[in-house]
């Protein structure tokens, strides 16, 4: 039996390393694999692994020997599930290993949009604050969190740890999600409730999106919806770029519709031909970090491991097929 990771360096970084699952069956690592070498590289393994690489019906079918797929992100749109059921093949994926990290650089974004703490401190480092003639001063505009209205969009595991922090911040919380639960329990004590996604939009100070990018999710913030958004308005989207249409919003920051954006994704990653959101003033783009702290990639490695094992015992764990 043959496991071939394909892109395992963003989990395994410089510190960290994916040599157990070679207590499992033969290991061949790489760091990256170009779309025209996925077949090569995958060969005739039985068991891969992938991040972002494309596996599509033409890879299932240039690789007859492939018995399994493990997703190593919670995100499963690279891969064509559909394909892979009709052959046989499992899927897997990693649920919930980020909820904590993502949950914390939502409020990153948000605090760094709110407190412009980057900016406070470029001043004082410039000198500002020591030829003041004053004991406090402001570089750049704050506001306060307490009392405004959050808005989360999709209402897992990330969406219900977001809405448990809002409440130590005294916002008050609504939720739009297609199948809400009875009651919205981490947000109860905020006053949170379930509403229609046109509510959320016209009722939120700031919106933020924990939702997956489907079909009916695709290009949700655009045009149209952002015109029902309240007049300044927040995002913050840590989620899937595509959720978000992107020359619209940068026309919607220009003009102040939206206050500012804080964001951790892009419809294209890495962008190498450019955004429109890359340097427009009121936008914050981290690289796609928010899963990627230590402890976060160490749960990758780990849940992929059991996965896998899982597997070649005929249990099943973390199936999506």
């Amino acid at each position: 039996m043959k496991i071939v990771i394909l892109d395992g360096y963003t989990v395994s970084s410089e510190d960290l390393s994916w040599d157990s699952l070679g207590d499992l069956a033969e290991l061949t690592y790489y760091p990256r694999t170009a779309p025209q070498d996925i077949v090569g590289r995958i060969g005739s393994a039985e068991i891969v692994l992938t991040s972002k690489c494309l596996i599509d019906a033409a890879v299932l079918d240039a690789c007859p020997s492939l018995k399994y797929i493990g997703v190593i992100a919670t995100g499963y749109n690279n891969i064509e599930v559909a394909a892979a059921r009709a052959r046989g093949i499992a899927v897997t994926n990693i649920p919930e290993y980020s909820t904590a990290s993502v949950a914390q650089q939502v409020f990153a974004l948000l605090l760094e949009i709110t407190n412009q703490t980057a900016k406070q401190s470029e001043s004082v480092r410039a000198g500002d604050w020591q030829n003041s003639a004053d004991f406090s001063y402001t570089a750049a505009p704050i506001s306060d969190l307490c009392g405004k209205t959050l808005g989360i969009v999709g209402y897992g595991s990330i969406g219900k740890r977001v809405a448990e922090i809002s409440q130590a911040f005294g916002l008050n919380v609504i939720v739009h999600t297609p199948h809400p639960p009875k009651t919205l329990e981490n947000a109860a004590g905020s006053g949170g409730t379930f509403v229609s996604l046109d509510e959320l939009l016209e009722k939120s100070n700031i919106i933020t999106f924990h939702c997956p990018l489907t079909p009916d999710t695709d290009k949700l913030v655009n045009k149209t919806s952002i015109q029902k958004m309240q007049d300044g308005v927040i995002l913050i989207n840590t989620a899937r770029g595509g959720l978000i249409d992107e020359a619209d919003l940068a026309e919607a920051l220009r003009t102040g519709k939206v206050a500012a954006a804080g964001l951790d994704v892009l419809s294209r990653e890495a962008p190498r031909d450019g955004n429109p959101l890359i340097g427009i003033e009121n936008c914050i783009i981290t690289p796609h970090i928010a899963w990627a702290t230590p402890d976060s990639r160490v749960r990758i490695i780990d849940i992929a491991y059991k996965n896998i094992a899982a597997f070649l015992s005929g249990e099943k764990l973390n199936r999506i097929d």
